[in-house]
């Protein structure tokens, strides 16, 4: 996920789509968990795309 992308969308989008970031990092831990996850970089990139999202949001209040 880019910066331009999420720059283009409306607060609502950013909300839906944090929403379901926090819900794809929540699946990832209990994967890792259970140790039914293989590729454990996932979770890094969803920990990155919610700092993005969170810094997009962050911006857009401060206009």
């Amino acid at each position: 996920m880019k910066v331009s992308e999420l720059q283009g969308k409306d607060q609502a989008a950013l909300t839906k789509e944090l929403n379901d970031l926090l819900k794809a990092q929540f699946s990832l831990r209990m994967q890792i968990a259970t140790q039914q996850l293989t590729n454990t970089a996932q979770l890094k990139k969803v920990r990155r795309d919610i700092a993005r999202v969170k810094t997009v949001m962050n911006q857009k209040d401060a206009k």
